[in-house]
């Protein structure tokens, strides 16, 4: 849901033509698909550690890191995707069509999955993925572990990808937040991005899914170390984004009034600063440009002689990071990365939820039972407590209604998929997040050695 495609050179007139851009991905039910990406930190194996190579340390894109990887993977069903020569990314074709293979900012390896039917197919998809990298990662020596904060190396030891995108925002992040070049350089998440039919239902699936992100954050809590040690917070992903880019992240209240839809999503995008365009294959650096002006003809000096097209437009969405993104789909994007039963449980934790407009009826209900604000403070509580944060009634009681309630819409699709809910059901019922049993064999077996993370969170053995 998420591939890489061609720029739209079309000239933006009106405004219309920007709704019209979120509303093309408006679909029959029967069309609604499942787009799940994740992403994980690469690191070096030990045993083939040398020289500068230095054991766990994050690979840099050359040599024999992540260029290397991509260029293993390169082929017939994995075509280059580059950026100044640069080999950035891979769109799959053939048994691939529709999944890509692209870096985030330190090298953090990101599978963008296929628009699926089931969550079983997700599952396969995550699978194969994992199979797929692992002989030539083990070559480079490298592995890869899915957390959501790199728990060992501080920012200025992490490397940096030949994106010609990052090196703006690398740029401009430290004018709008304190933590922005962490987010881009430590963190890693799992997303699902999912269908809605009209606009009313967007709008319903947004305050619903933008409401119940702090809870899927605290289930999912998988990154309590920073430079070697607790944190004190359990997802320190989460506390990142609270410091990040306030203009275009968290939950906009605005997303939660009963007049949203995308018109609403338009005037909040184009009041967003931007961060770039693309011309002739080339980011030109607009950070801080405003798209509202641009639009209506005043002159800013990095857009002099440019006009606006709905490419640009479409490549402004992306650069938005609310908890929940709107494009053609709505992208879940409170979670850490983290075990891969659990990032497939939040796939099917969302797919239940949203995909039954009887369910979704019920979740709506529920939610609506608290103010909104109290969804908005939690967001902050969660990233110290996850679970144990206060909330009215108790966060373990809602989970469990919830994920009650996406049980439901999960068996009233009739594919098997809400097996798929258990670990996310034990946590609920009170067993450990990720986050603190990585914690218990730290202060444990670990000897309050964070190293040891790694190794057991490998995905790639």
């Amino acid at each position: 849901m998420s591939n890489p495609g061609e720029s739209n050179t079309t000239l933006i007139e009106n405004r219309a033509q920007l709704v019209e851009v979120l509303s093309r991905g408006c679909k029959p039910q029967e069309e609604w698909r499942i787009g799940t990406e994740h992403e994980k930190f690469g690191f070096r194996l030990p045993e083939r550690a040398r020289g500068d190579l230095k054991p766990f340390a994050p690979p840099a894109y050359e040599p024999e890191g992540i260029a290397a990887l991509l260029g293993a993977l390169e082929g017939p069903d994995w075509q280059a995707i580059r950026d100044n020569g640069h080999l950035i990314g891979l769109k799959g074709t053939g048994p691939h069509k529709g999944r890509s293979i692209s870096l985030e900012p330190a090298g953090q390896f990101e599978l963008s999955g296929a628009p699926v039917k089931t969550v079983q197919e997700t599952e396969q998809e995550m699978i194969a993925h994992f199979q797929q990298i692992s002989g030539p990662a083990r070559e480079l020596g490298l592995g890869f572990a899915p957390l959501g904060f790199q728990p060992l190396w501080a920012r200025e030891s992490m490397p940096w990808m030949p994106k010609s995108r990052y090196a703006i925002m690398r740029r401009y992040m430290p004018e709008v937040g304190r933590r922005g070049l962490d987010m881009m350089t430590r963190t890693c998440t799992v997303q699902v991005n999912l269908d809605f039919s009209s606009e009313a239902d967007m709008a319903r699936k947004m305050r619903v899914s933008l409401a119940l992100q702090p809870l899927i954050t605290a289930l999912m809590a998988n990154s309590p170390f920073a430079d070697g040690k607790p944190t004190g917070r359990l997802s320190n992903r989460a506390y990142i984004w609270l410091d990040t880019d306030n203009q275009r992240s968290g939950q906009p209240t605005l997303f939660f009034e009963e007049g949203f839809g995308f018109e609403q999503y338009v005037d909040w995008a184009l009041d967003v600063p931007m961060y770039f365009v693309n011309r002739d294959g080339r980011n030109i650096d607009a950070a801080g440009c405003s798209f509202r002006k641009w639009l209506d003809g005043v002159e800013q000096e990095p857009l002099a002689g440019l006009r606006p097209t709905i490419g640009d437009f479409e490549d402004h969405l992306t650069t938005l990071f609310p908890d929940v993104r709107l494009k053609q789909f709505l992208e879940m994007r409170g979670a850490d990365a983290g075990r891969p039963d659990m990032m497939v449980a939040q796939s099917a934790f969302w797919v239940g939820l949203l995909y039954d407009p009887d369910v979704l009826a019920e979740v709506e209900r529920v939610v609506k039972e608290q103010p909104w604000l109290h969804y908005q403070s939690l967001a902050e509580l969660v990233v110290e407590q996850a679970m144990e944060a206060p909330f009215p009634g108790g966060l373990r009681t809602l989970a469990k209604r919830i994920l009650e309630l996406a049980e439901q819409g999960l068996q009233k699709r009739g594919y098997g998929e809400e097996y798929y809910l258990a670990p996310l059901y034990e946590i609920a019922d009170g067993a450990k997040t990720q986050a603190e049993r990585w914690l218990e064999r730290y202060h444990g077996v670990w000897k309050e050695d964070v190293r040891h993370i790694f190794r057991e969170a490998d995905i790639s053995l």
